[in-house]
């Protein structure tokens, strides 16, 4: 029924109709005042009526059709310019992640060729020898990540991402999630905070999940001009939610960017001393993962600080007093 409706609503349908729309109304114009008016001059002289009355009325059933039919052509060429803007609007943010993405896959390809060449040439120390692969081995796993992000992004999308949805005490997976691999966050705080002390169960797809963790993570590390980063994940049940908020002490989010920044391909804009990083799908990930569990991401700004908060809201009801 759905897709029906989106049918319906598809520009060409609708300028298709408004180009239908236009030709009936000419064609009514043409038909009314040619056929009808005569044979309703015929009608008025047979039975010697009053012809005001009749053309009176004629006229306003002609002005009543033709403007509701001109209000059809309107609106229907207001929604292919409305369509058309989007349209505009995504393909220059898809030319933006093209060129931002290709920077991404570039960058670490050229670091790890210089890296491999280095090896070639030169005779090199075991210390710099582990000191080199240390590098090359954080360019795979940028490389890796974006990857796997699109390829993510397609199953998600396609709704084939595959998993089952288990019950699972939220505290805990995000702590061991954050242990398993704190070596991708470098020197960043993270620190877990469940004030309630009782673990929070909640129906996830554990992958998934874990991306969305991921994504929220990378990027309060990644805009974050501090030398040492902090992210606090705070556990907040109220009001039959489940408010799961991350906290850093980052560049923070300008207010008119809170909610474009859940868009597909959409990158902030240039704040303090750091430029867009990424190709703009992290969010777009995450809050399409929140979704596929029935909840949303929201973001703001930490009002005791510097920084921003992200906060994934799910529908809970605690089985706790």
């Amino acid at each position: 029924m759905l897709n029906r409706l989106k049918w319906f609503f598809h520009p060409v349908f609708i300028f298709i109709f408004s180009i239908l729309a236009l030709a009936t109304s000419l064609f009514l114009y043409i038909y009314w005042y040619i056929e009808v008016s005569t044979g309703l001059r015929a009608v008025v002289q047979r039975y010697r009526l009053d012809p005001q009355q009749f053309f009176e009325a004629q006229t306003w059933v002609v002005i009543l059709v033709l403007s509701i039919l001109v209000g059809i052509i309107l609106i229907g060429i207001f929604i292919i310019f409305v369509y058309s803007q989007k349209m505009a609007r995504l393909n220059r943010l898809q030319h933006e992640f093209i060129n931002n993405f290709t920077h991404e896959l570039k960058t670490p390809v050229t670091s790890l060729k210089l890296y491999l060449e280095t090896f070639l040439k030169h005779d090199l120390s075991r210390e710099e020898r582990i000191k080199y692969i240390g590098y090359m081995l954080q360019d795979t796993e940028r490389l890796a990540d974006n990857i796997s992000r699109i390829l993510n992004l397609a199953k998600i999308e396609t709704k084939t991402y595959g998993g089952d949805f288990i019950a699972c005490d939220l505290v805990e997976t995000v702590r061991q999630f954050h242990q398993d691999n704190r070596h991708l966050f470098g020197n960043c705080d993270i620190r877990v905070h469940n004030p309630s002390g009782h673990p929070i169960f909640y129906r996830i797809n554990p992958p998934l999940f874990e991306m969305l963790v991921m994504n929220l993570l990378n990027n309060g590390i990644k805009y974050n001009d501090h030398e040492k980063p902090r992210i606090d994940i705070r556990f907040l049940p109220e009001k039959g939610k489940l408010h799961l908020r991350f906290e850093d002490n980052g560049i923070g989010i300008d207010k008119a960017e809170m909610k474009k920044i859940f868009r597909k391909f959409y990158q902030a804009h240039r704040v303090s001393d750091i430029s867009p990083k990424g190709s703009g799908l992290g969010l777009y990930l995450v809050q399409n993962i929140a979704r596929m569990h029935k909840g949303k991401v929201i973001a703001e700004k930490r009002q005791d600080e510097k920084g921003s908060v992200f906060t994934l809201i799910l529908p809970f009801h605690s089985q706790h007093a």
